[in-house]
């Protein structure tokens, strides 16, 4: 349940939005899943609409925008064995290189791989529509939802049910459509959702035409003349020279195709978009025969001899002797993925990488560089305490920190009742102020009628008095309120932080950008339990990933503030709590509580660590959101 905060109404009852489908259970109007390494096409004279979608570092799929799928469908039809250049159509994607045949994107200028796959949805669902759903990030800007996610808001939206629960689509996400916003059901957070239109997705039936010559523009027939293009033109066409020339020294005087390429396999490229390890297995060096150059699913025009090394392929007819393969007789030259700290610049390397994987030959793009997670090892001897802060360690347990007030008393003592309420919506239970609260027949407290309206204190926003008791009862019980509206809180806030142990000690090292300052090292030590009244499954076995975690901080006086408060935060069970983690998807296991920690010592490449100016006084504001403030250090 919530920690304090708005909890999710229950009358009337949510649209809950069809439940994700299995490639195998696709269903007709929610799109086939398909694999990410073939086209794909609609059953044959059934319109669909195209969805193109991208692999991210969470396993999620992440759609192109209409405009940028309009793009592909027309090279596609052009030539289903070519290459996109994504930035003809969005000028931020121009570091982007889709590639038809092996159904991956490429970056060119950092060598990052990632699947992509052709996916269909039914004419009439949002992408086919053009709408649009988005939610605000924390840079302000608009991000689109996932299209399963989108086309089930849409759905529900049509029907025009009042708010929407993502949870069988495995997101602990309530979608309120009057206030068009997304609230987080653990953490309480909320934040804005809003629907446009924009184009609609391009629209296919049966299968697509035959490959023609690669590459064609997308109006006058001839190749396009941006710069972009023309690197990828020339690198194709010294590909191709290369390949006639390989071809003319392996078949010279021979009609017979029976040699064979073995293109060693090249690690996975690791670096995402945001910086974050992936292991992806880069795509474009498999087992082919000289002039096969074709995608995942499509019949090999010539036969191979050698099915063993060539997985399907067999060898039908063919009585020439095989060659040996190119692997053996050209040397495999590595192509760096190197992070402008070498000779050569990335864009150059992965160009290089492009061309010789086009020739035939071996390719072996090295792993990014990885994030450097742990300082050089420090003695016992060296380790001392922190200045200023008394103790090296915090132990929470379950007995002291139990709390029980009596909810009605709780929310009179902040709030004062309003006579006469404006007619505008109870943000609890989305009904109006002016009628009975939402809650009326699931909730009877003495004294408590329905139709009830409290202000609150500090801030001055009104609601049921019933819903804001029934808020208070699926939160921690610990004697404070928290505003859903503006986040203000009134008491002392708690959170449901399972027991552990938090040590924190000074290290002879440097943290980037703080060369002149020590480094604070703080470790959470959580161990797996059994879960308590206050968590979202009482008497299930909770998991704690990752721990003991280790944390940074400059030992310098701001660094020295965020760790006294934080050890407050760690008394009062807010730095962790238990819930579904974003990044696996598992349930019943300790998360982070919307309080940031840098977890990487030397680096910054999955922005969790340093330099970061500004991450000292972003956590104070995190921390200050919590009710963890400079006042609490004085009292």
């Amino acid at each position: 349940p919530p920690p304090a905060g708005a909890t999710e109404p229950r009358v009337p009852r949510p649209w809950h939005g069809a439940e994700p489908l299995s490639p195998a259970m696709a269903r007709q109007g929610t799109g086939a899943l398909l694999a990410s390494g073939t086209l794909g096409f609609p059953p044959q004279n059934l319109a669909r609409v195209v969805v193109w979608e991208w692999l991210n570092e969470h396993g999620r799929w992440r759609p192109y925008s209409a405009a940028v799928c309009h793009h592909i469908e027309n090279v596609l039809k052009e030539d289903a064995r070519g290459s996109v250049v994504l930035g003809q159509v969005d000028v931020q994607l121009a570091p982007y290189v889709i590639d038809l045949q092996s159904m991956h994107q490429f970056r060119q200028d950092t060598g990052t791989m990632r699947p992509v796959r052709r996916n269909f949805y039914d004419p009439s669902s949002a992408p086919g529509k053009g709408i649009v759903w988005e939610w605000e990030n924390d840079n302000n800007s608009w991000t689109p939802y996932d299209m399963d996610i989108c086309i089930t808001i849409q759905n529900a939206y049509e029907k025009q049910h009042p708010w929407l629960d993502l949870s069988s689509l495995g997101f602990c996400y309530l979608i309120y459509f009057s206030s068009m916003s997304q609230m987080n059901r653990q953490t309480q957070r909320k934040r804005r959702l809003r629907r446009r239109m924009d184009l609609a997705y391009p629209l296919t039936m049966g299968s697509i035409p035959k490959s023609q010559s690669w590459p064609v523009g997308t109006s006058t027939g001839q190749p396009c003349s941006c710069h972009q293009c023309l690197l990828v033109n020339s690198t194709r066409a010294a590909s191709n020279a290369i390949l006639a020339s390989q071809r003319r020294k392996l078949y010279a005087g021979g009609g017979t195709m029976a040699g064979r390429w073995l293109l060693s396999p090249a690690p996975g490229v690791t670096t995402g978009h945001g910086g974050t390890d992936v292991g992806i297995e880069a795509p474009c060096v498999t087992a082919m025969s000289p002039g096969c150059w074709r995608g995942a699913g499509t019949p090999c025009p010539v036969p191979h001899r050698d099915s063993a090394a060539l997985g399907t392929c067999h060898a039908r007819g063919h009585s020439a002797n095989p060659l040996p393969p190119i692997s053996h007789r050209v040397p495999a030259l590595p192509v760096k993925n190197l992070n402008g700290t070498g000779p050569v610049h990335p864009a150059l390397a992965g160009m290089t990488g492009i061309l010789m994987c086009a020739a035939g030959l071996p390719v072996c793009l090295t792993r990014a560089p990885k994030p450097i997670l742990h300082p050089p090892p420090v003695s016992k001897s060296d380790i001392k305490p922190v200045p200023g802060v008394s103790g090296i360690c915090r132990k929470t347990k379950k007995k002291h920190l139990k709390k029980s007030k009596n909810p009605e008393d709780v929310v009179r003592r902040y709030i004062q009742k309003v006579k006469t309420p404006p007619d505008e919506d109870c943000t609890i239970c989305m009904e109006r102020l002016v009628t009975s609260s939402g809650y009326e027949g699931v909730l009877s407290h003495r004294g408590i009628k329905p139709e009830l309206v409290g202000k609150l204190g500090k801030c001055g926003h009104m609601y049921h008095l019933l819903c804001l008791v029934a808020m208070y009862n699926n939160g921690n019980k610990d004697g404070s309120l928290q505003c859903p509206t503006c986040k203000a809180i009134y008491g002392e806030k708690t959170g449901t932080q399972p027991p552990g142990k938090m040590e924190f000690h000074l290290i002879p090292h440097s943290l980037p950008g703080y060369t002149d300052s020590k480094t604070i090292r703080i470790v959470y030590d959580i161990p797996t339990g059994i879960q308590g009244p206050e968590h979202p499954n009482p008497g299930k076995k909770f998991t704690a990933r990752g721990f003991p975690r280790h944390c940074y901080l400059p030992d310098n006086e701001k660094g020295r503030k965020v760790l006294k408060l934080l050890i407050v935060a760690w008394d009062r069970r807010l730095i962790f709590t238990i819930g579904t983690s974003s990044t696996t998807g598992e349930s019943d296991t300790v998360v982070w509580n919307e309080i940031h920690h840098k977890t990487e010592f030397g680096s910054n490449l999955t922005g969790h660590g340093y330099p970061d100016p500004n991450y000292l006084d972003n956590v104070l504001a995190e921390l200050l959101a919590q009710g963890v403030s400079e006042a609490t250090l004085k009292d």
